[in-house]
């Protein structure tokens, strides 16, 4: 299992990728850097990565899940409801393909504003 260091706002946090189409291109251009945009308790940032939606995508999130939002291109964090949540649980605003989750708490994330500076960068090893 590949695993990767999320850091922003003096906050890292370590995630593993599942074994998908997606997350394997995402790991070959790895480190990826960009700008978090926050939207409820989601943060999203555009990647150079061009990636069709694959089966199984889906808008039903778990607090924890990465996923890859085609539209963006973007690089998804859920760690609690969204806008379009209907409860407690994350949903993305349209189907993304489900890429890994975190290992650590996401939760820090929930201090990081709009605007901050992130990289996602593998764990060698």
């Amino acid at each position: 299992m590949k695993q990767v260091l999320i850091s922003t706002h003096d906050i890292t946090i370590q995630a593993s990728l599942h074994d998908t189409p997606t997350a394997r291109e995402l790991w070959k251009i790895l480190p990826v850097k960009g700008i978090v945009h926050v939207w409820g308790e989601e943060i999203y940032f555009m990647i150079p990565l061009k990636m069709d939606i694959e089966p199984g995508a889906t808008q039903d999130m778990e607090v924890g899940t990465l996923a890859y939002w085609p539209t963006g291109p973007a690089l998804c964090i859920f760690f609690g409801p969204t806008p379009v949540s209907t409860g407690m649980k994350p949903r993305a605003y349209s189907p993304v393909n489900i890429i890994g989750r975190t290992i650590d708490s996401p939760l820090p994330l929930k201090s990081v504003p709009d605007g901050a500076k992130i990289l996602i960068k593998a764990v060698k090893g």
